[in-house]
């Protein structure tokens, strides 16, 4: 038990640091401060633009809370795709280690690193775009956060196991980013999406952890988006789920095959 949670911990924070051979500080800072920035700027204004000057904190807060897919979905498919690249796979799959802790170890420094990226989205929000957080019970905004973060994850871990079988890693994150992107209620309301669209938003992480958030800003108290939020945890566990199994039929097939190192 000790040694599972010794692995765990240390396994998650050497895979966070593994991307800094490749990640430099200066594109981490860019990244996580600079980005957020661009991406609620633009939907903002273009959003204000195209409805006429409607309030903005449709806009600011799903752009926000979004930012967390920057996190969940391309740095824990990094973490894991990380093995590969770097040669690191048969030894990753030829430790006796416990497998699931390995897996889980990936993603948990990635939750809070995408916690403090929402965090930064929010705090540009309130300096320059006049965000109003008067009515906000912040512990319960904090843990809508962290539980949205945590469904993200879990679907960064499904596109990580993914990455082990694919040569292009990006493209497969780039489109699951971007269909958080229109399909999760960020910038389009999801009464406005077409039935079959609005059938996908209600199976992807983010889209009620986006609404709860604006409904705490609103006002609203943990207690009336509990029920939203046991979803979206119920959600991140499926594909936490589906992650995990995907993992350990590759590390079988690619024992069997013999291509531990090219996948």
């Amino acid at each position: 038990m000790i040694a599972n949670i010794r692995l765990f911990f240390q396994g998650a924070v050497l895979s966070y640091i593994a991307l800094f051979s490749w990640f430099r500080p200066s594109q981490y800072i860019a990244t996580k401060v600079v980005g957020p920035l661009a991406q609620i700027l633009f939907f903002t204004l273009m959003g204000k633009f195209g409805t006429s000057g409607e309030s903005a904190d449709f806009y600011i807060i799903g752009n926000a809370i979004q930012i967390t897919a920057l996190s969940g979905i391309f740095g824990v498919t990094f973490s894991i795709a990380g093995d590969r690249w770097n040669g690191t796979l048969p030894y990753l799959f030829g430790t006796p280690a416990n497998r699931m802790t390995m897996f889980l170890g990936r993603a948990v420094i990635h939750v809070i690193d995408g916690i403090f990226g929402v965090l930064i989205g929010f705090a540009w929000g309130v300096t320059l775009l006049g965000l109003d957080l008067s009515n906000t019970d912040p512990w319960a905004l904090l843990l809508v956060i962290a539980v949205t973060t945590f469904s993200t994850s879990g679907l960064g871990l499904l596109l990580g196991s993914l990455s082990l079988i694919t040569r292009n890693v990006m493209f497969i994150n780039n489109t699951a980013y971007f269909l958080l992107l229109v399909l999760s209620g960020s910038n389009i309301a999801i009464d406005r999406l077409p039935p079959a669209l609005q059938a996908v938003s209600n199976v992807l992480p983010l889209t009620r952890g986006i609404a709860s958030a604006r409904a705490i800003i609103d006002g609203a108290t943990f207690r009336e988006v509990r029920p939203a939020m046991l979803e979206e945890i119920g959600i991140g566990i499926i594909y936490i789920m589906c992650g995990y199994v995907l993992f350990r039929w590759i590390e079988v097939l690619a024992k069997r095959r013999g291509t531990l190192e090219a996948m």
